[in-house]
């Protein structure tokens, strides 16, 4: 069984404003980091475009169709102080909707055990009538109500641990007892969601946060005894990564002090963990990380522990 990638050129079409840290230099860094001779072995794909109908799986269809409609000529059009699009953001968040999609489509069919989607803008901070926070379609909501509709999954599970809390995927699923929601990031810190005491109506949302300064032990200890728990009780059919590398020491943009180890250690703690639910099916997706340098070696394992036998 392989591991797939899954990314495409027009990642790089959506412009930022001059200093904004997500910008297309992202995703050139994952993908040269992806170059390497041990990524030889990588199924390779190139993310279809996705469909109006796909992003409505998560958000309402004239919500979406204002973005789409959104999109300038020419400069930027801003939707939020952090979230502006350029002439070429439909086609990237499309392409990213899309990739997500053909990720769970190839892992639910079995024809690949795991994959990555490399794309940008990410999508964690979308909620279901609201883009923020440098997102606008939330790509892992959508791939797991894909998975449940389009494959028959009963229960998804959905782990993020970009070090700014999902809040975008917590309002999507919080009245929703079929896809568990499970976070660790830091706080206070935005969007300023994501107390442990914010459960859901359904019990299925599950935040660990983290405090500036924590590091591996605080990391791997919140992963051990609160996400990993409640992912085992859940049982999922699926397991959906938010993949953000921004919990990296180097990262700007916030105060946690992981290493590339700890994405790679908790990469292998999850597939332990759809090894046993699962049949082994993870489909992840990039979301934040914004030191170039750390953004690469941080992707580079996690994608290395994703082809492990």
């Amino acid at each position: 069984m392989t591991t797939l990638l899954i990314t495409h050129p027009a990642g790089l079409l959506h412009a930022a404003l001059p200093g904004h840290p997500e910008r297309p230099d992202r995703l050139r860094a994952v993908e040269q980091a992806l170059e390497a001779e041990r990524f030889a072995p990588l199924v390779r794909l190139e993310a279809p475009r996705g469909t109006l109908e796909q992003i409505g799986l998560c958000h309402p269809l004239p919500h979406a169709q204002a973005i789409l409609d959104a999109a300038p000529q020419q400069g930027f059009v801003a939707l939020d102080a952090d979230t502006a699009m350029s002439p070429g953001t439909v086609e990237a968040a499309l392409r990213a909707v899309g990739g997500t999609v053909a990720a769970v489509d190839e892992v639910m069919a079995g024809r690949a055990r795991n994959a990555f989607v490399a794309m940008r803008p990410p999508g964690h901070h979308a909620e279901r009538e609201r883009a923020m926070g440098f997102c606008f379609f939330n790509q892992a909501a959508i791939a797991a109500r894909h998975a449940q509709r389009a494959h028959g999954a009963k229960r998804v599970a959905i782990v993020d641990w970009d070090v700014h809390h999902g809040n975008g995927t917590q309002d999507i699923f919080w009245d929703d007892a079929s896809v568990l929601y499970a976070s660790v990031h830091e706080m206070p810190l935005y969007p300023g969601t994501g107390a442990a005491s914010e459960r859901g109506s359904a019990g299925t949302i599950v935040n660990a946060p983290l405090h500036a300064g924590d590091g591996s032990d605080e990391f791997r200890d919140a992963f051990e005894n609160t996400i990993l728990p409640r992912l085992d009780a859940f049982a999922p059919d699926l397991v959906v990564i938010s993949a953000g590398f921004d919990a990296h020491w180097r990262d700007p943009l916030a105060s946690l002090n992981l290493r590339e180890a700890d994405f790679a250690w908790a990469t292998q703690k999850l597939m332990e963990a759809a090894d046993r639910h699962a049949g082994g099916r993870i489909v992840s997706v990039l979301e934040g990380g914004y030191d170039l340098e750390a953004l690469a070696k941080s992707t580079a394992a996690h994608v290395a522990a994703l082809m492990e036998p």
